[in-house]
């Protein structure tokens, strides 16, 4: 009961409204459709993406996060698209969000391209107010939401080459409220402005090292940055560690099992007091890419 007590006062703190941020991933590297859409298309293939978190295991109502995406460059042309859905669950809370992306790619010199999305979403709120247990269980501003519908549009750009890249995107542009009455807010979403990269450097002719980030800011939340490094052993076998600012630390494995499959895993640590009521965050994900005679790669790409 401590536990449940504590998380919905941090999930729920004020019904006159709080800033929802978008779901987390450890492992954001493989999953920048989620955050970019200037990203469909980009790997040159078609690639197949999904994705389970588990966030703070044994914290009753702690999120969790299923993610699927499939994105594909289209033939003959500087176009890219991509469908992504993401379920997120948290506490009473259950969201659902379908997004379309598309991309257009500029070759900008022999080694660089810089890319320009946009993406339209459309997300299902969803408010069981009877996995609740109010001091007062007449208070009007808890009221059951039943897939409350809300859409939105996003963008962003990405420059990027084999190497190195460098993406800025906003997913949702507008400020979407869900209300009880016309006075009450019992969530907000707000404008979450992402920043990542990476360099991939070679080690030696076996061993490759990517350090990456990622900045995540959004108004009435701290600022997010994760800083990770991974390295790429044999082209098969990655492991690297990651730090969140005054969140967690992680470690991170995936296996190139076949050209076109690959798995992964991360695991969080708290470094903040939740700590003391968790025993940290699990995520996997599973990445398939379907190459021809005219796209097959020799070496994987490390994002």
């Amino acid at each position: 009961m401590k536990t449940r007590i504590l998380f919905f006062a941090l999930m729920l703190s004020g019904y006159a409204g709080f800033a929802q941020q978008d779901a987390q991933y450890t492992q954001y590297m493989y999953n920048t459709i989620n955050i970019n859409p200037a990203y469909a298309g980009s790997r040159g293939v078609l690639s197949v993406f999904g994705l389970h978190r588990t966030q703070w295991v044994g914290l009753d109502g702690a999120p969790t996060t299923n993610a699927f995406s499939i994105n594909t460059p289209i033939n003959n042309s500087n176009l890219g698209v991509g469908l992504s859905f993401v379920n997120d669950r948290i506490g009473p809370t259950e969201e659902n969000t379908i997004s379309a992306d598309i991309s257009y790619t500029v070759q900008t010199s022999e080694t660089y391209k810089l890319s320009f999305g946009v993406k339209g979403t459309a997300n299902l709120f969803s408010l069981d107010v009877n996995k609740l247990n109010p001091a007062d269980a007449n208070d009007p501003r808890l009221y059951n939401f039943d897939n409350n519908f809300t859409p939105n549009i996003g963008a962003g750009v990405y420059f990027h080459s084999d190497k190195l890249y460098v993406g800025l995107s906003v997913p949702n542009f507008f400020e979407t409220t869900r209300y009880e009455d016309n006075s009450i807010s019992v969530s907000k979403e707000r404008m979450n402005f992402y920043l990542i990269g990476g360099y991939v450097f070679d080690l030696s002719p076996s061993v490759k090292f990517k350090p990456a980030f990622l900045a995540k800011s959004i108004e009435g939340a701290p600022l997010q940055l994760d800083l990770s490094g991974n390295f790429l052993i044999n082209e098969k076998f990655t492991i690297g560690a990651a730090w969140r600012w005054s969140a967690a630390a992680s470690v991170m494995a995936g296996f190139q099992i076949t050209d076109g499959l690959f798995v992964g895993y991360g695991y969080d640590l708290e470094t903040t007091r939740l700590s003391r009521y968790n025993s940290g965050s699990h995520e996997i994900f599973l990445r398939f890419e379907l190459f021809n005679k005219y796209n097959k790669i020799t070496s994987p790409r490390f994002f």
